[in-house]
């Protein structure tokens, strides 16, 4: 576990073959880095003096910082202009304004420069970025970390933010950190509280506890052992343990309980036996079965998510074999308790749990069809809300409002023309007007677009130097050339004048690639896609376009595989707990393997329907909401029908069984729920927004599968009486 590294970079949770992240390489490969992190300086009017002063600093400063591979800012970033019938090749901000006249001339020439007027500079002129594009090899904390020291000197009026992709990255990687370091002893701490109050026995407390501390270090351990890391998904890996691994000890708990009531006979050893003979089958079912649903995170692309159900998978196997083998052992070991008064050893109508169990009982066996109709009334209002349900992988919405890194993110969206960048290459000989007049085509489309915030291209500077040369009226002014010696010479004065560097991002050294870098406005994944798959009709018949790729382009294609994995994985799970249901029950009908179902498919309209009401968003961690609902929630029904299928082979009727069945198993199925839902509350103290909710839908399924286990399952048992569940004779 100490070998455990934390891996915060969202776009590596998808596989590096994916064309999106081929592309993106590529591109890289081209051009450098697209990566940008910003420094935002807001103040009442960025063109003062001491502002400007402030901007000069930082861009002198972050040249310095290792793994910064270029600066842009308004004193990097140039402006083409002419004087004295020279074509000159400036800073966008030349000098330092010192007076009305001169702070006016600045905002002029920064209006009239396409390359930074609304993405360096607002366009009201309340916010400034400096931008530093990452070398692709460089980590985020050497370059994000001097950049917070440096903000940390300021002293004066201007509010400093960082922002960009990758302090995001920083950002996650220290909210990882810190919910690892907090939500697994919360977690710990409200299920100790939890087995105290249920089992009112010290035994009762930490023999659940050991077997998930077994299995949450098991687990954990094996993430480094196969070369993983920690990923913002695996962070929910120990609650998880925490609130499914010990189901099957306090089944165990709650069995020894039951048998050891005032004035038995049995021996400690008698009733460690009788825990695994009468337990030890349904237990195994169980853990199979959530096993499988946790396995079928297999169906999905995104790394960590498979990662996870091979991790979960692992863990749950360990606290089975711990709750089968350790629990029974220790327990035979152990001095013989005080007997504990318990539903299933008592007919003594007190307490909470068996006054409950009694009304639930009463319910099922004399109005089944009333329960049955009112349930499915209840699942089809909220399946209406499955039509609202989005998928949205915004890296933002990970935090929730008044996060520093929601609000820069939003502020430079806003202000600055956004950071989530597109790529398009065009591969040619660039400085043939017919492809530069292309490129230049191609960008005005998407400038159009509202939901692009800036674009930069070498047709934009091509435009910018004709400005210069020509006045304002004339035929070649803010024109694109129509002959190759003319543009040839355009870039032969810029070079003499500028730098050629000043290029470097647009253009490669030989003018035979070119780059539009796009920036969205609007980093809601469904409408970039929206916005990438437009301009990738716009450029299919161009020739010449090569790749399409950055960061909106993978974060746009997580979405797709997201409700892929999502289909994969439910579709996996139900028929692999469909068929271990079937296998173990020695069904005589598929249709009861099916019943058994009935509040698994409740549970996932509701979940879906509930976050369509809601508006959460379908994301990499809310999709494997419906793989652990399906390993977990099949639980009680599984503990509920077969304890039901032993009192009916018993003399009693259909009813008197189920009554019996919710009497006596019904307070391990309602311990073990609420002991889940108590585990999964801890993830609602997450740094995590989509953590946050990802606990709170997991405590709404839960109880519906719980409904479903205690009230749907056995109302349908009573109407259509399964085959499987009946005895031989079939007895009424």
């Amino acid at each position: 576990m100490k070998k455990g590294k934390f891996n915060a970079d969202m776009m590596t949770y998808l596989p590096e073959k994916m064309e999106a992240r081929v592309h993106q390489k590529e591109i890289e490969n081209i051009f450098g880095g697209t990566q940008m992190v910003m420094v935002v300086i807001e103040t009442d009017d960025v063109i003062n003096a001491s502002t400007l002063e402030l901007t000069k600093h930082f861009s002198k400063e972050m040249k310095k910082i290792k793994g910064i591979e270029k600066v842009m800012s308004v004193f990097d970033t140039k402006q083409v202009r002419s004087e004295n019938d020279a074509m000159l090749v400036d800073p966008a901000v030349s000098m330092i304004p010192r007076n009305a006249n001169e702070i006016a001339k600045v905002k002029q020439e920064i209006k009239d420069n396409d390359l930074v007027y609304g993405s360096m500079v607002s366009k009201d002129f309340t916010t400034m970025a400096i931008i530093g594009l990452l070398t692709p090899d460089a980590t985020d904390k050497e370059v994000v970390m001097p950049l917070k020291e440096l903000i940390k000197e300021h002293s004066g009026d201007e509010k400093i933010t960082l922002g960009g992709s990758p302090y995001l990255r920083v950002e996650n990687g220290s909210s990882m950190s810190h919910d690892i370091g907090k939500l697994l002893p919360l977690g710990l701490l409200f299920m100790l509280i939890f087995l105290f109050v249920s089992f009112r026995q010290f035994r009762g407390v930490w023999l659940p506890t050991l077997v998930v501390i077994i299995s949450i270090v098991i687990s954990l351990g094996f993430i480094p052992l196969l070369g993983w890391d920690f990923t913002i998904v695996t962070i929910i890996l120990p609650v998880l343990l925490i609130a499914v691994a010990n189901d099957y000890g306090i089944h165990m708990v709650s069995h020894f309980q039951d048998d050891n009531y005032e004035g038995n006979t049995f021996s400690k050893k008698e009733i460690s036996m009788r825990m695994v003979t009468s337990l030890g089958k349904p237990i195994l079912i169980a853990g199979l079965t959530t096993m499988a649903g946790m396995l079928c995170m297999l169906g999905h692309i995104l790394i960590p998510a498979w990662q996870m159900g091979i991790l979960a998978a692992i863990g749950i196997g360990v606290a089975l074999l711990s709750s089968l083998l350790l629990v029974p052992a220790i327990s035979s070991l152990l001095p013989k308790p005080n007997p504990i008064v318990t539903p299933a050893n008592t007919k003594a109508n007190k307490g909470l749990v068996k006054k409950l169990l009694i009304v639930v009982g009463d319910l099922v066996t004399r109005k089944p069809k009333a329960v049955i109709i009112t349930l499915i009334t209840i699942v089809l209002v909220f399946g209406i809300g499955m039509s609202k349900l989005s998928v949205n992988t915004n890296p933002a919405k990970l935090y929730p409002e008044g996060h520093p890194a929601r609000e820069s993110s939003f502020l430079i969206n806003d202000k600055l023309g956004g950071f989530m960048p597109l790529s398009i290459i065009f591969e040619g000989d660039i400085k043939d007007p017919d492809l530069l007049k292309k490129i230049e085509e191609t960008e005005q489309k998407i400038k159009a677009m509202p939901e692009v915030g800036t674009t930069q291209s070498i047709a934009k500077v091509c435009k910018q130097i004709s400005r210069a040369l020509f006045n304002e009226g004339e035929e070649m002014y803010d024109k694109t050339p129509d002959s190759y010696e003319a543009i040839s010479q355009y870039f032969e004065l810029y070079m003499m004048s500028g730098d050629p560097d000043d290029l470097e991002k647009m253009v490669d050294f030989d003018f035979e690639k070119a780059m539009i870098l796009i920036r969205f406005k609007d980093m809601n994944t469904p409408v970039m896609r929206r916005c990438i798959k437009e301009i990738k009709e716009m450029v299919v018949d161009i020739p010449e376009v090569k790749y399409i790729g950055g960061n909106a382009d993978i974060f746009s294609s997580m979405d797709k595989n997201i409700v892929d994995g999502q289909i994969k994985s439910i579709a996996m799970s139900l028929i692999a707990v469909l068929l271990i249901i079937t296998l173990a029950f020695g069904a005589r009908s598929i249709k009861g393997a099916f019943l058994l179902m009935v509040p698994l498919i409740m549970a996932i309209i509701i979940m879906f329907g509930m976050m369509g009401f809601t508006g959460i968003d379908l994301n990499f961690m809310t999709a494997l909401l419906s793989s652990i609902m399906i390993g977990v929630g099949v639980d009680y029904t599984i503990h509920l029908v077969w304890r039901y299928r032993e009192e009916r082979r018993g003399d009693l009727t259909a009813e008197e069984a189920m009554k019996k069945t919710i009497n006596t198993s019904g307070r391990g199925i309602i311990l073990n729920a609420i002991s889940v839902i108590i585990g999964f509350a801890a993830l609602i103290f997450s740094a995590f927004l989509s953590v946050r909710f990802f606990g709170i839908l997991m405590v709404v399924i839960i109880l519906v599968c719980l409904i479903g286990g205690l009230l749907m399952i056995p109302s349908l048992c009573i109407v259509l009486k399964p085959k499987f569940l009946e005895p031989k004779e079939n007895k009424q």
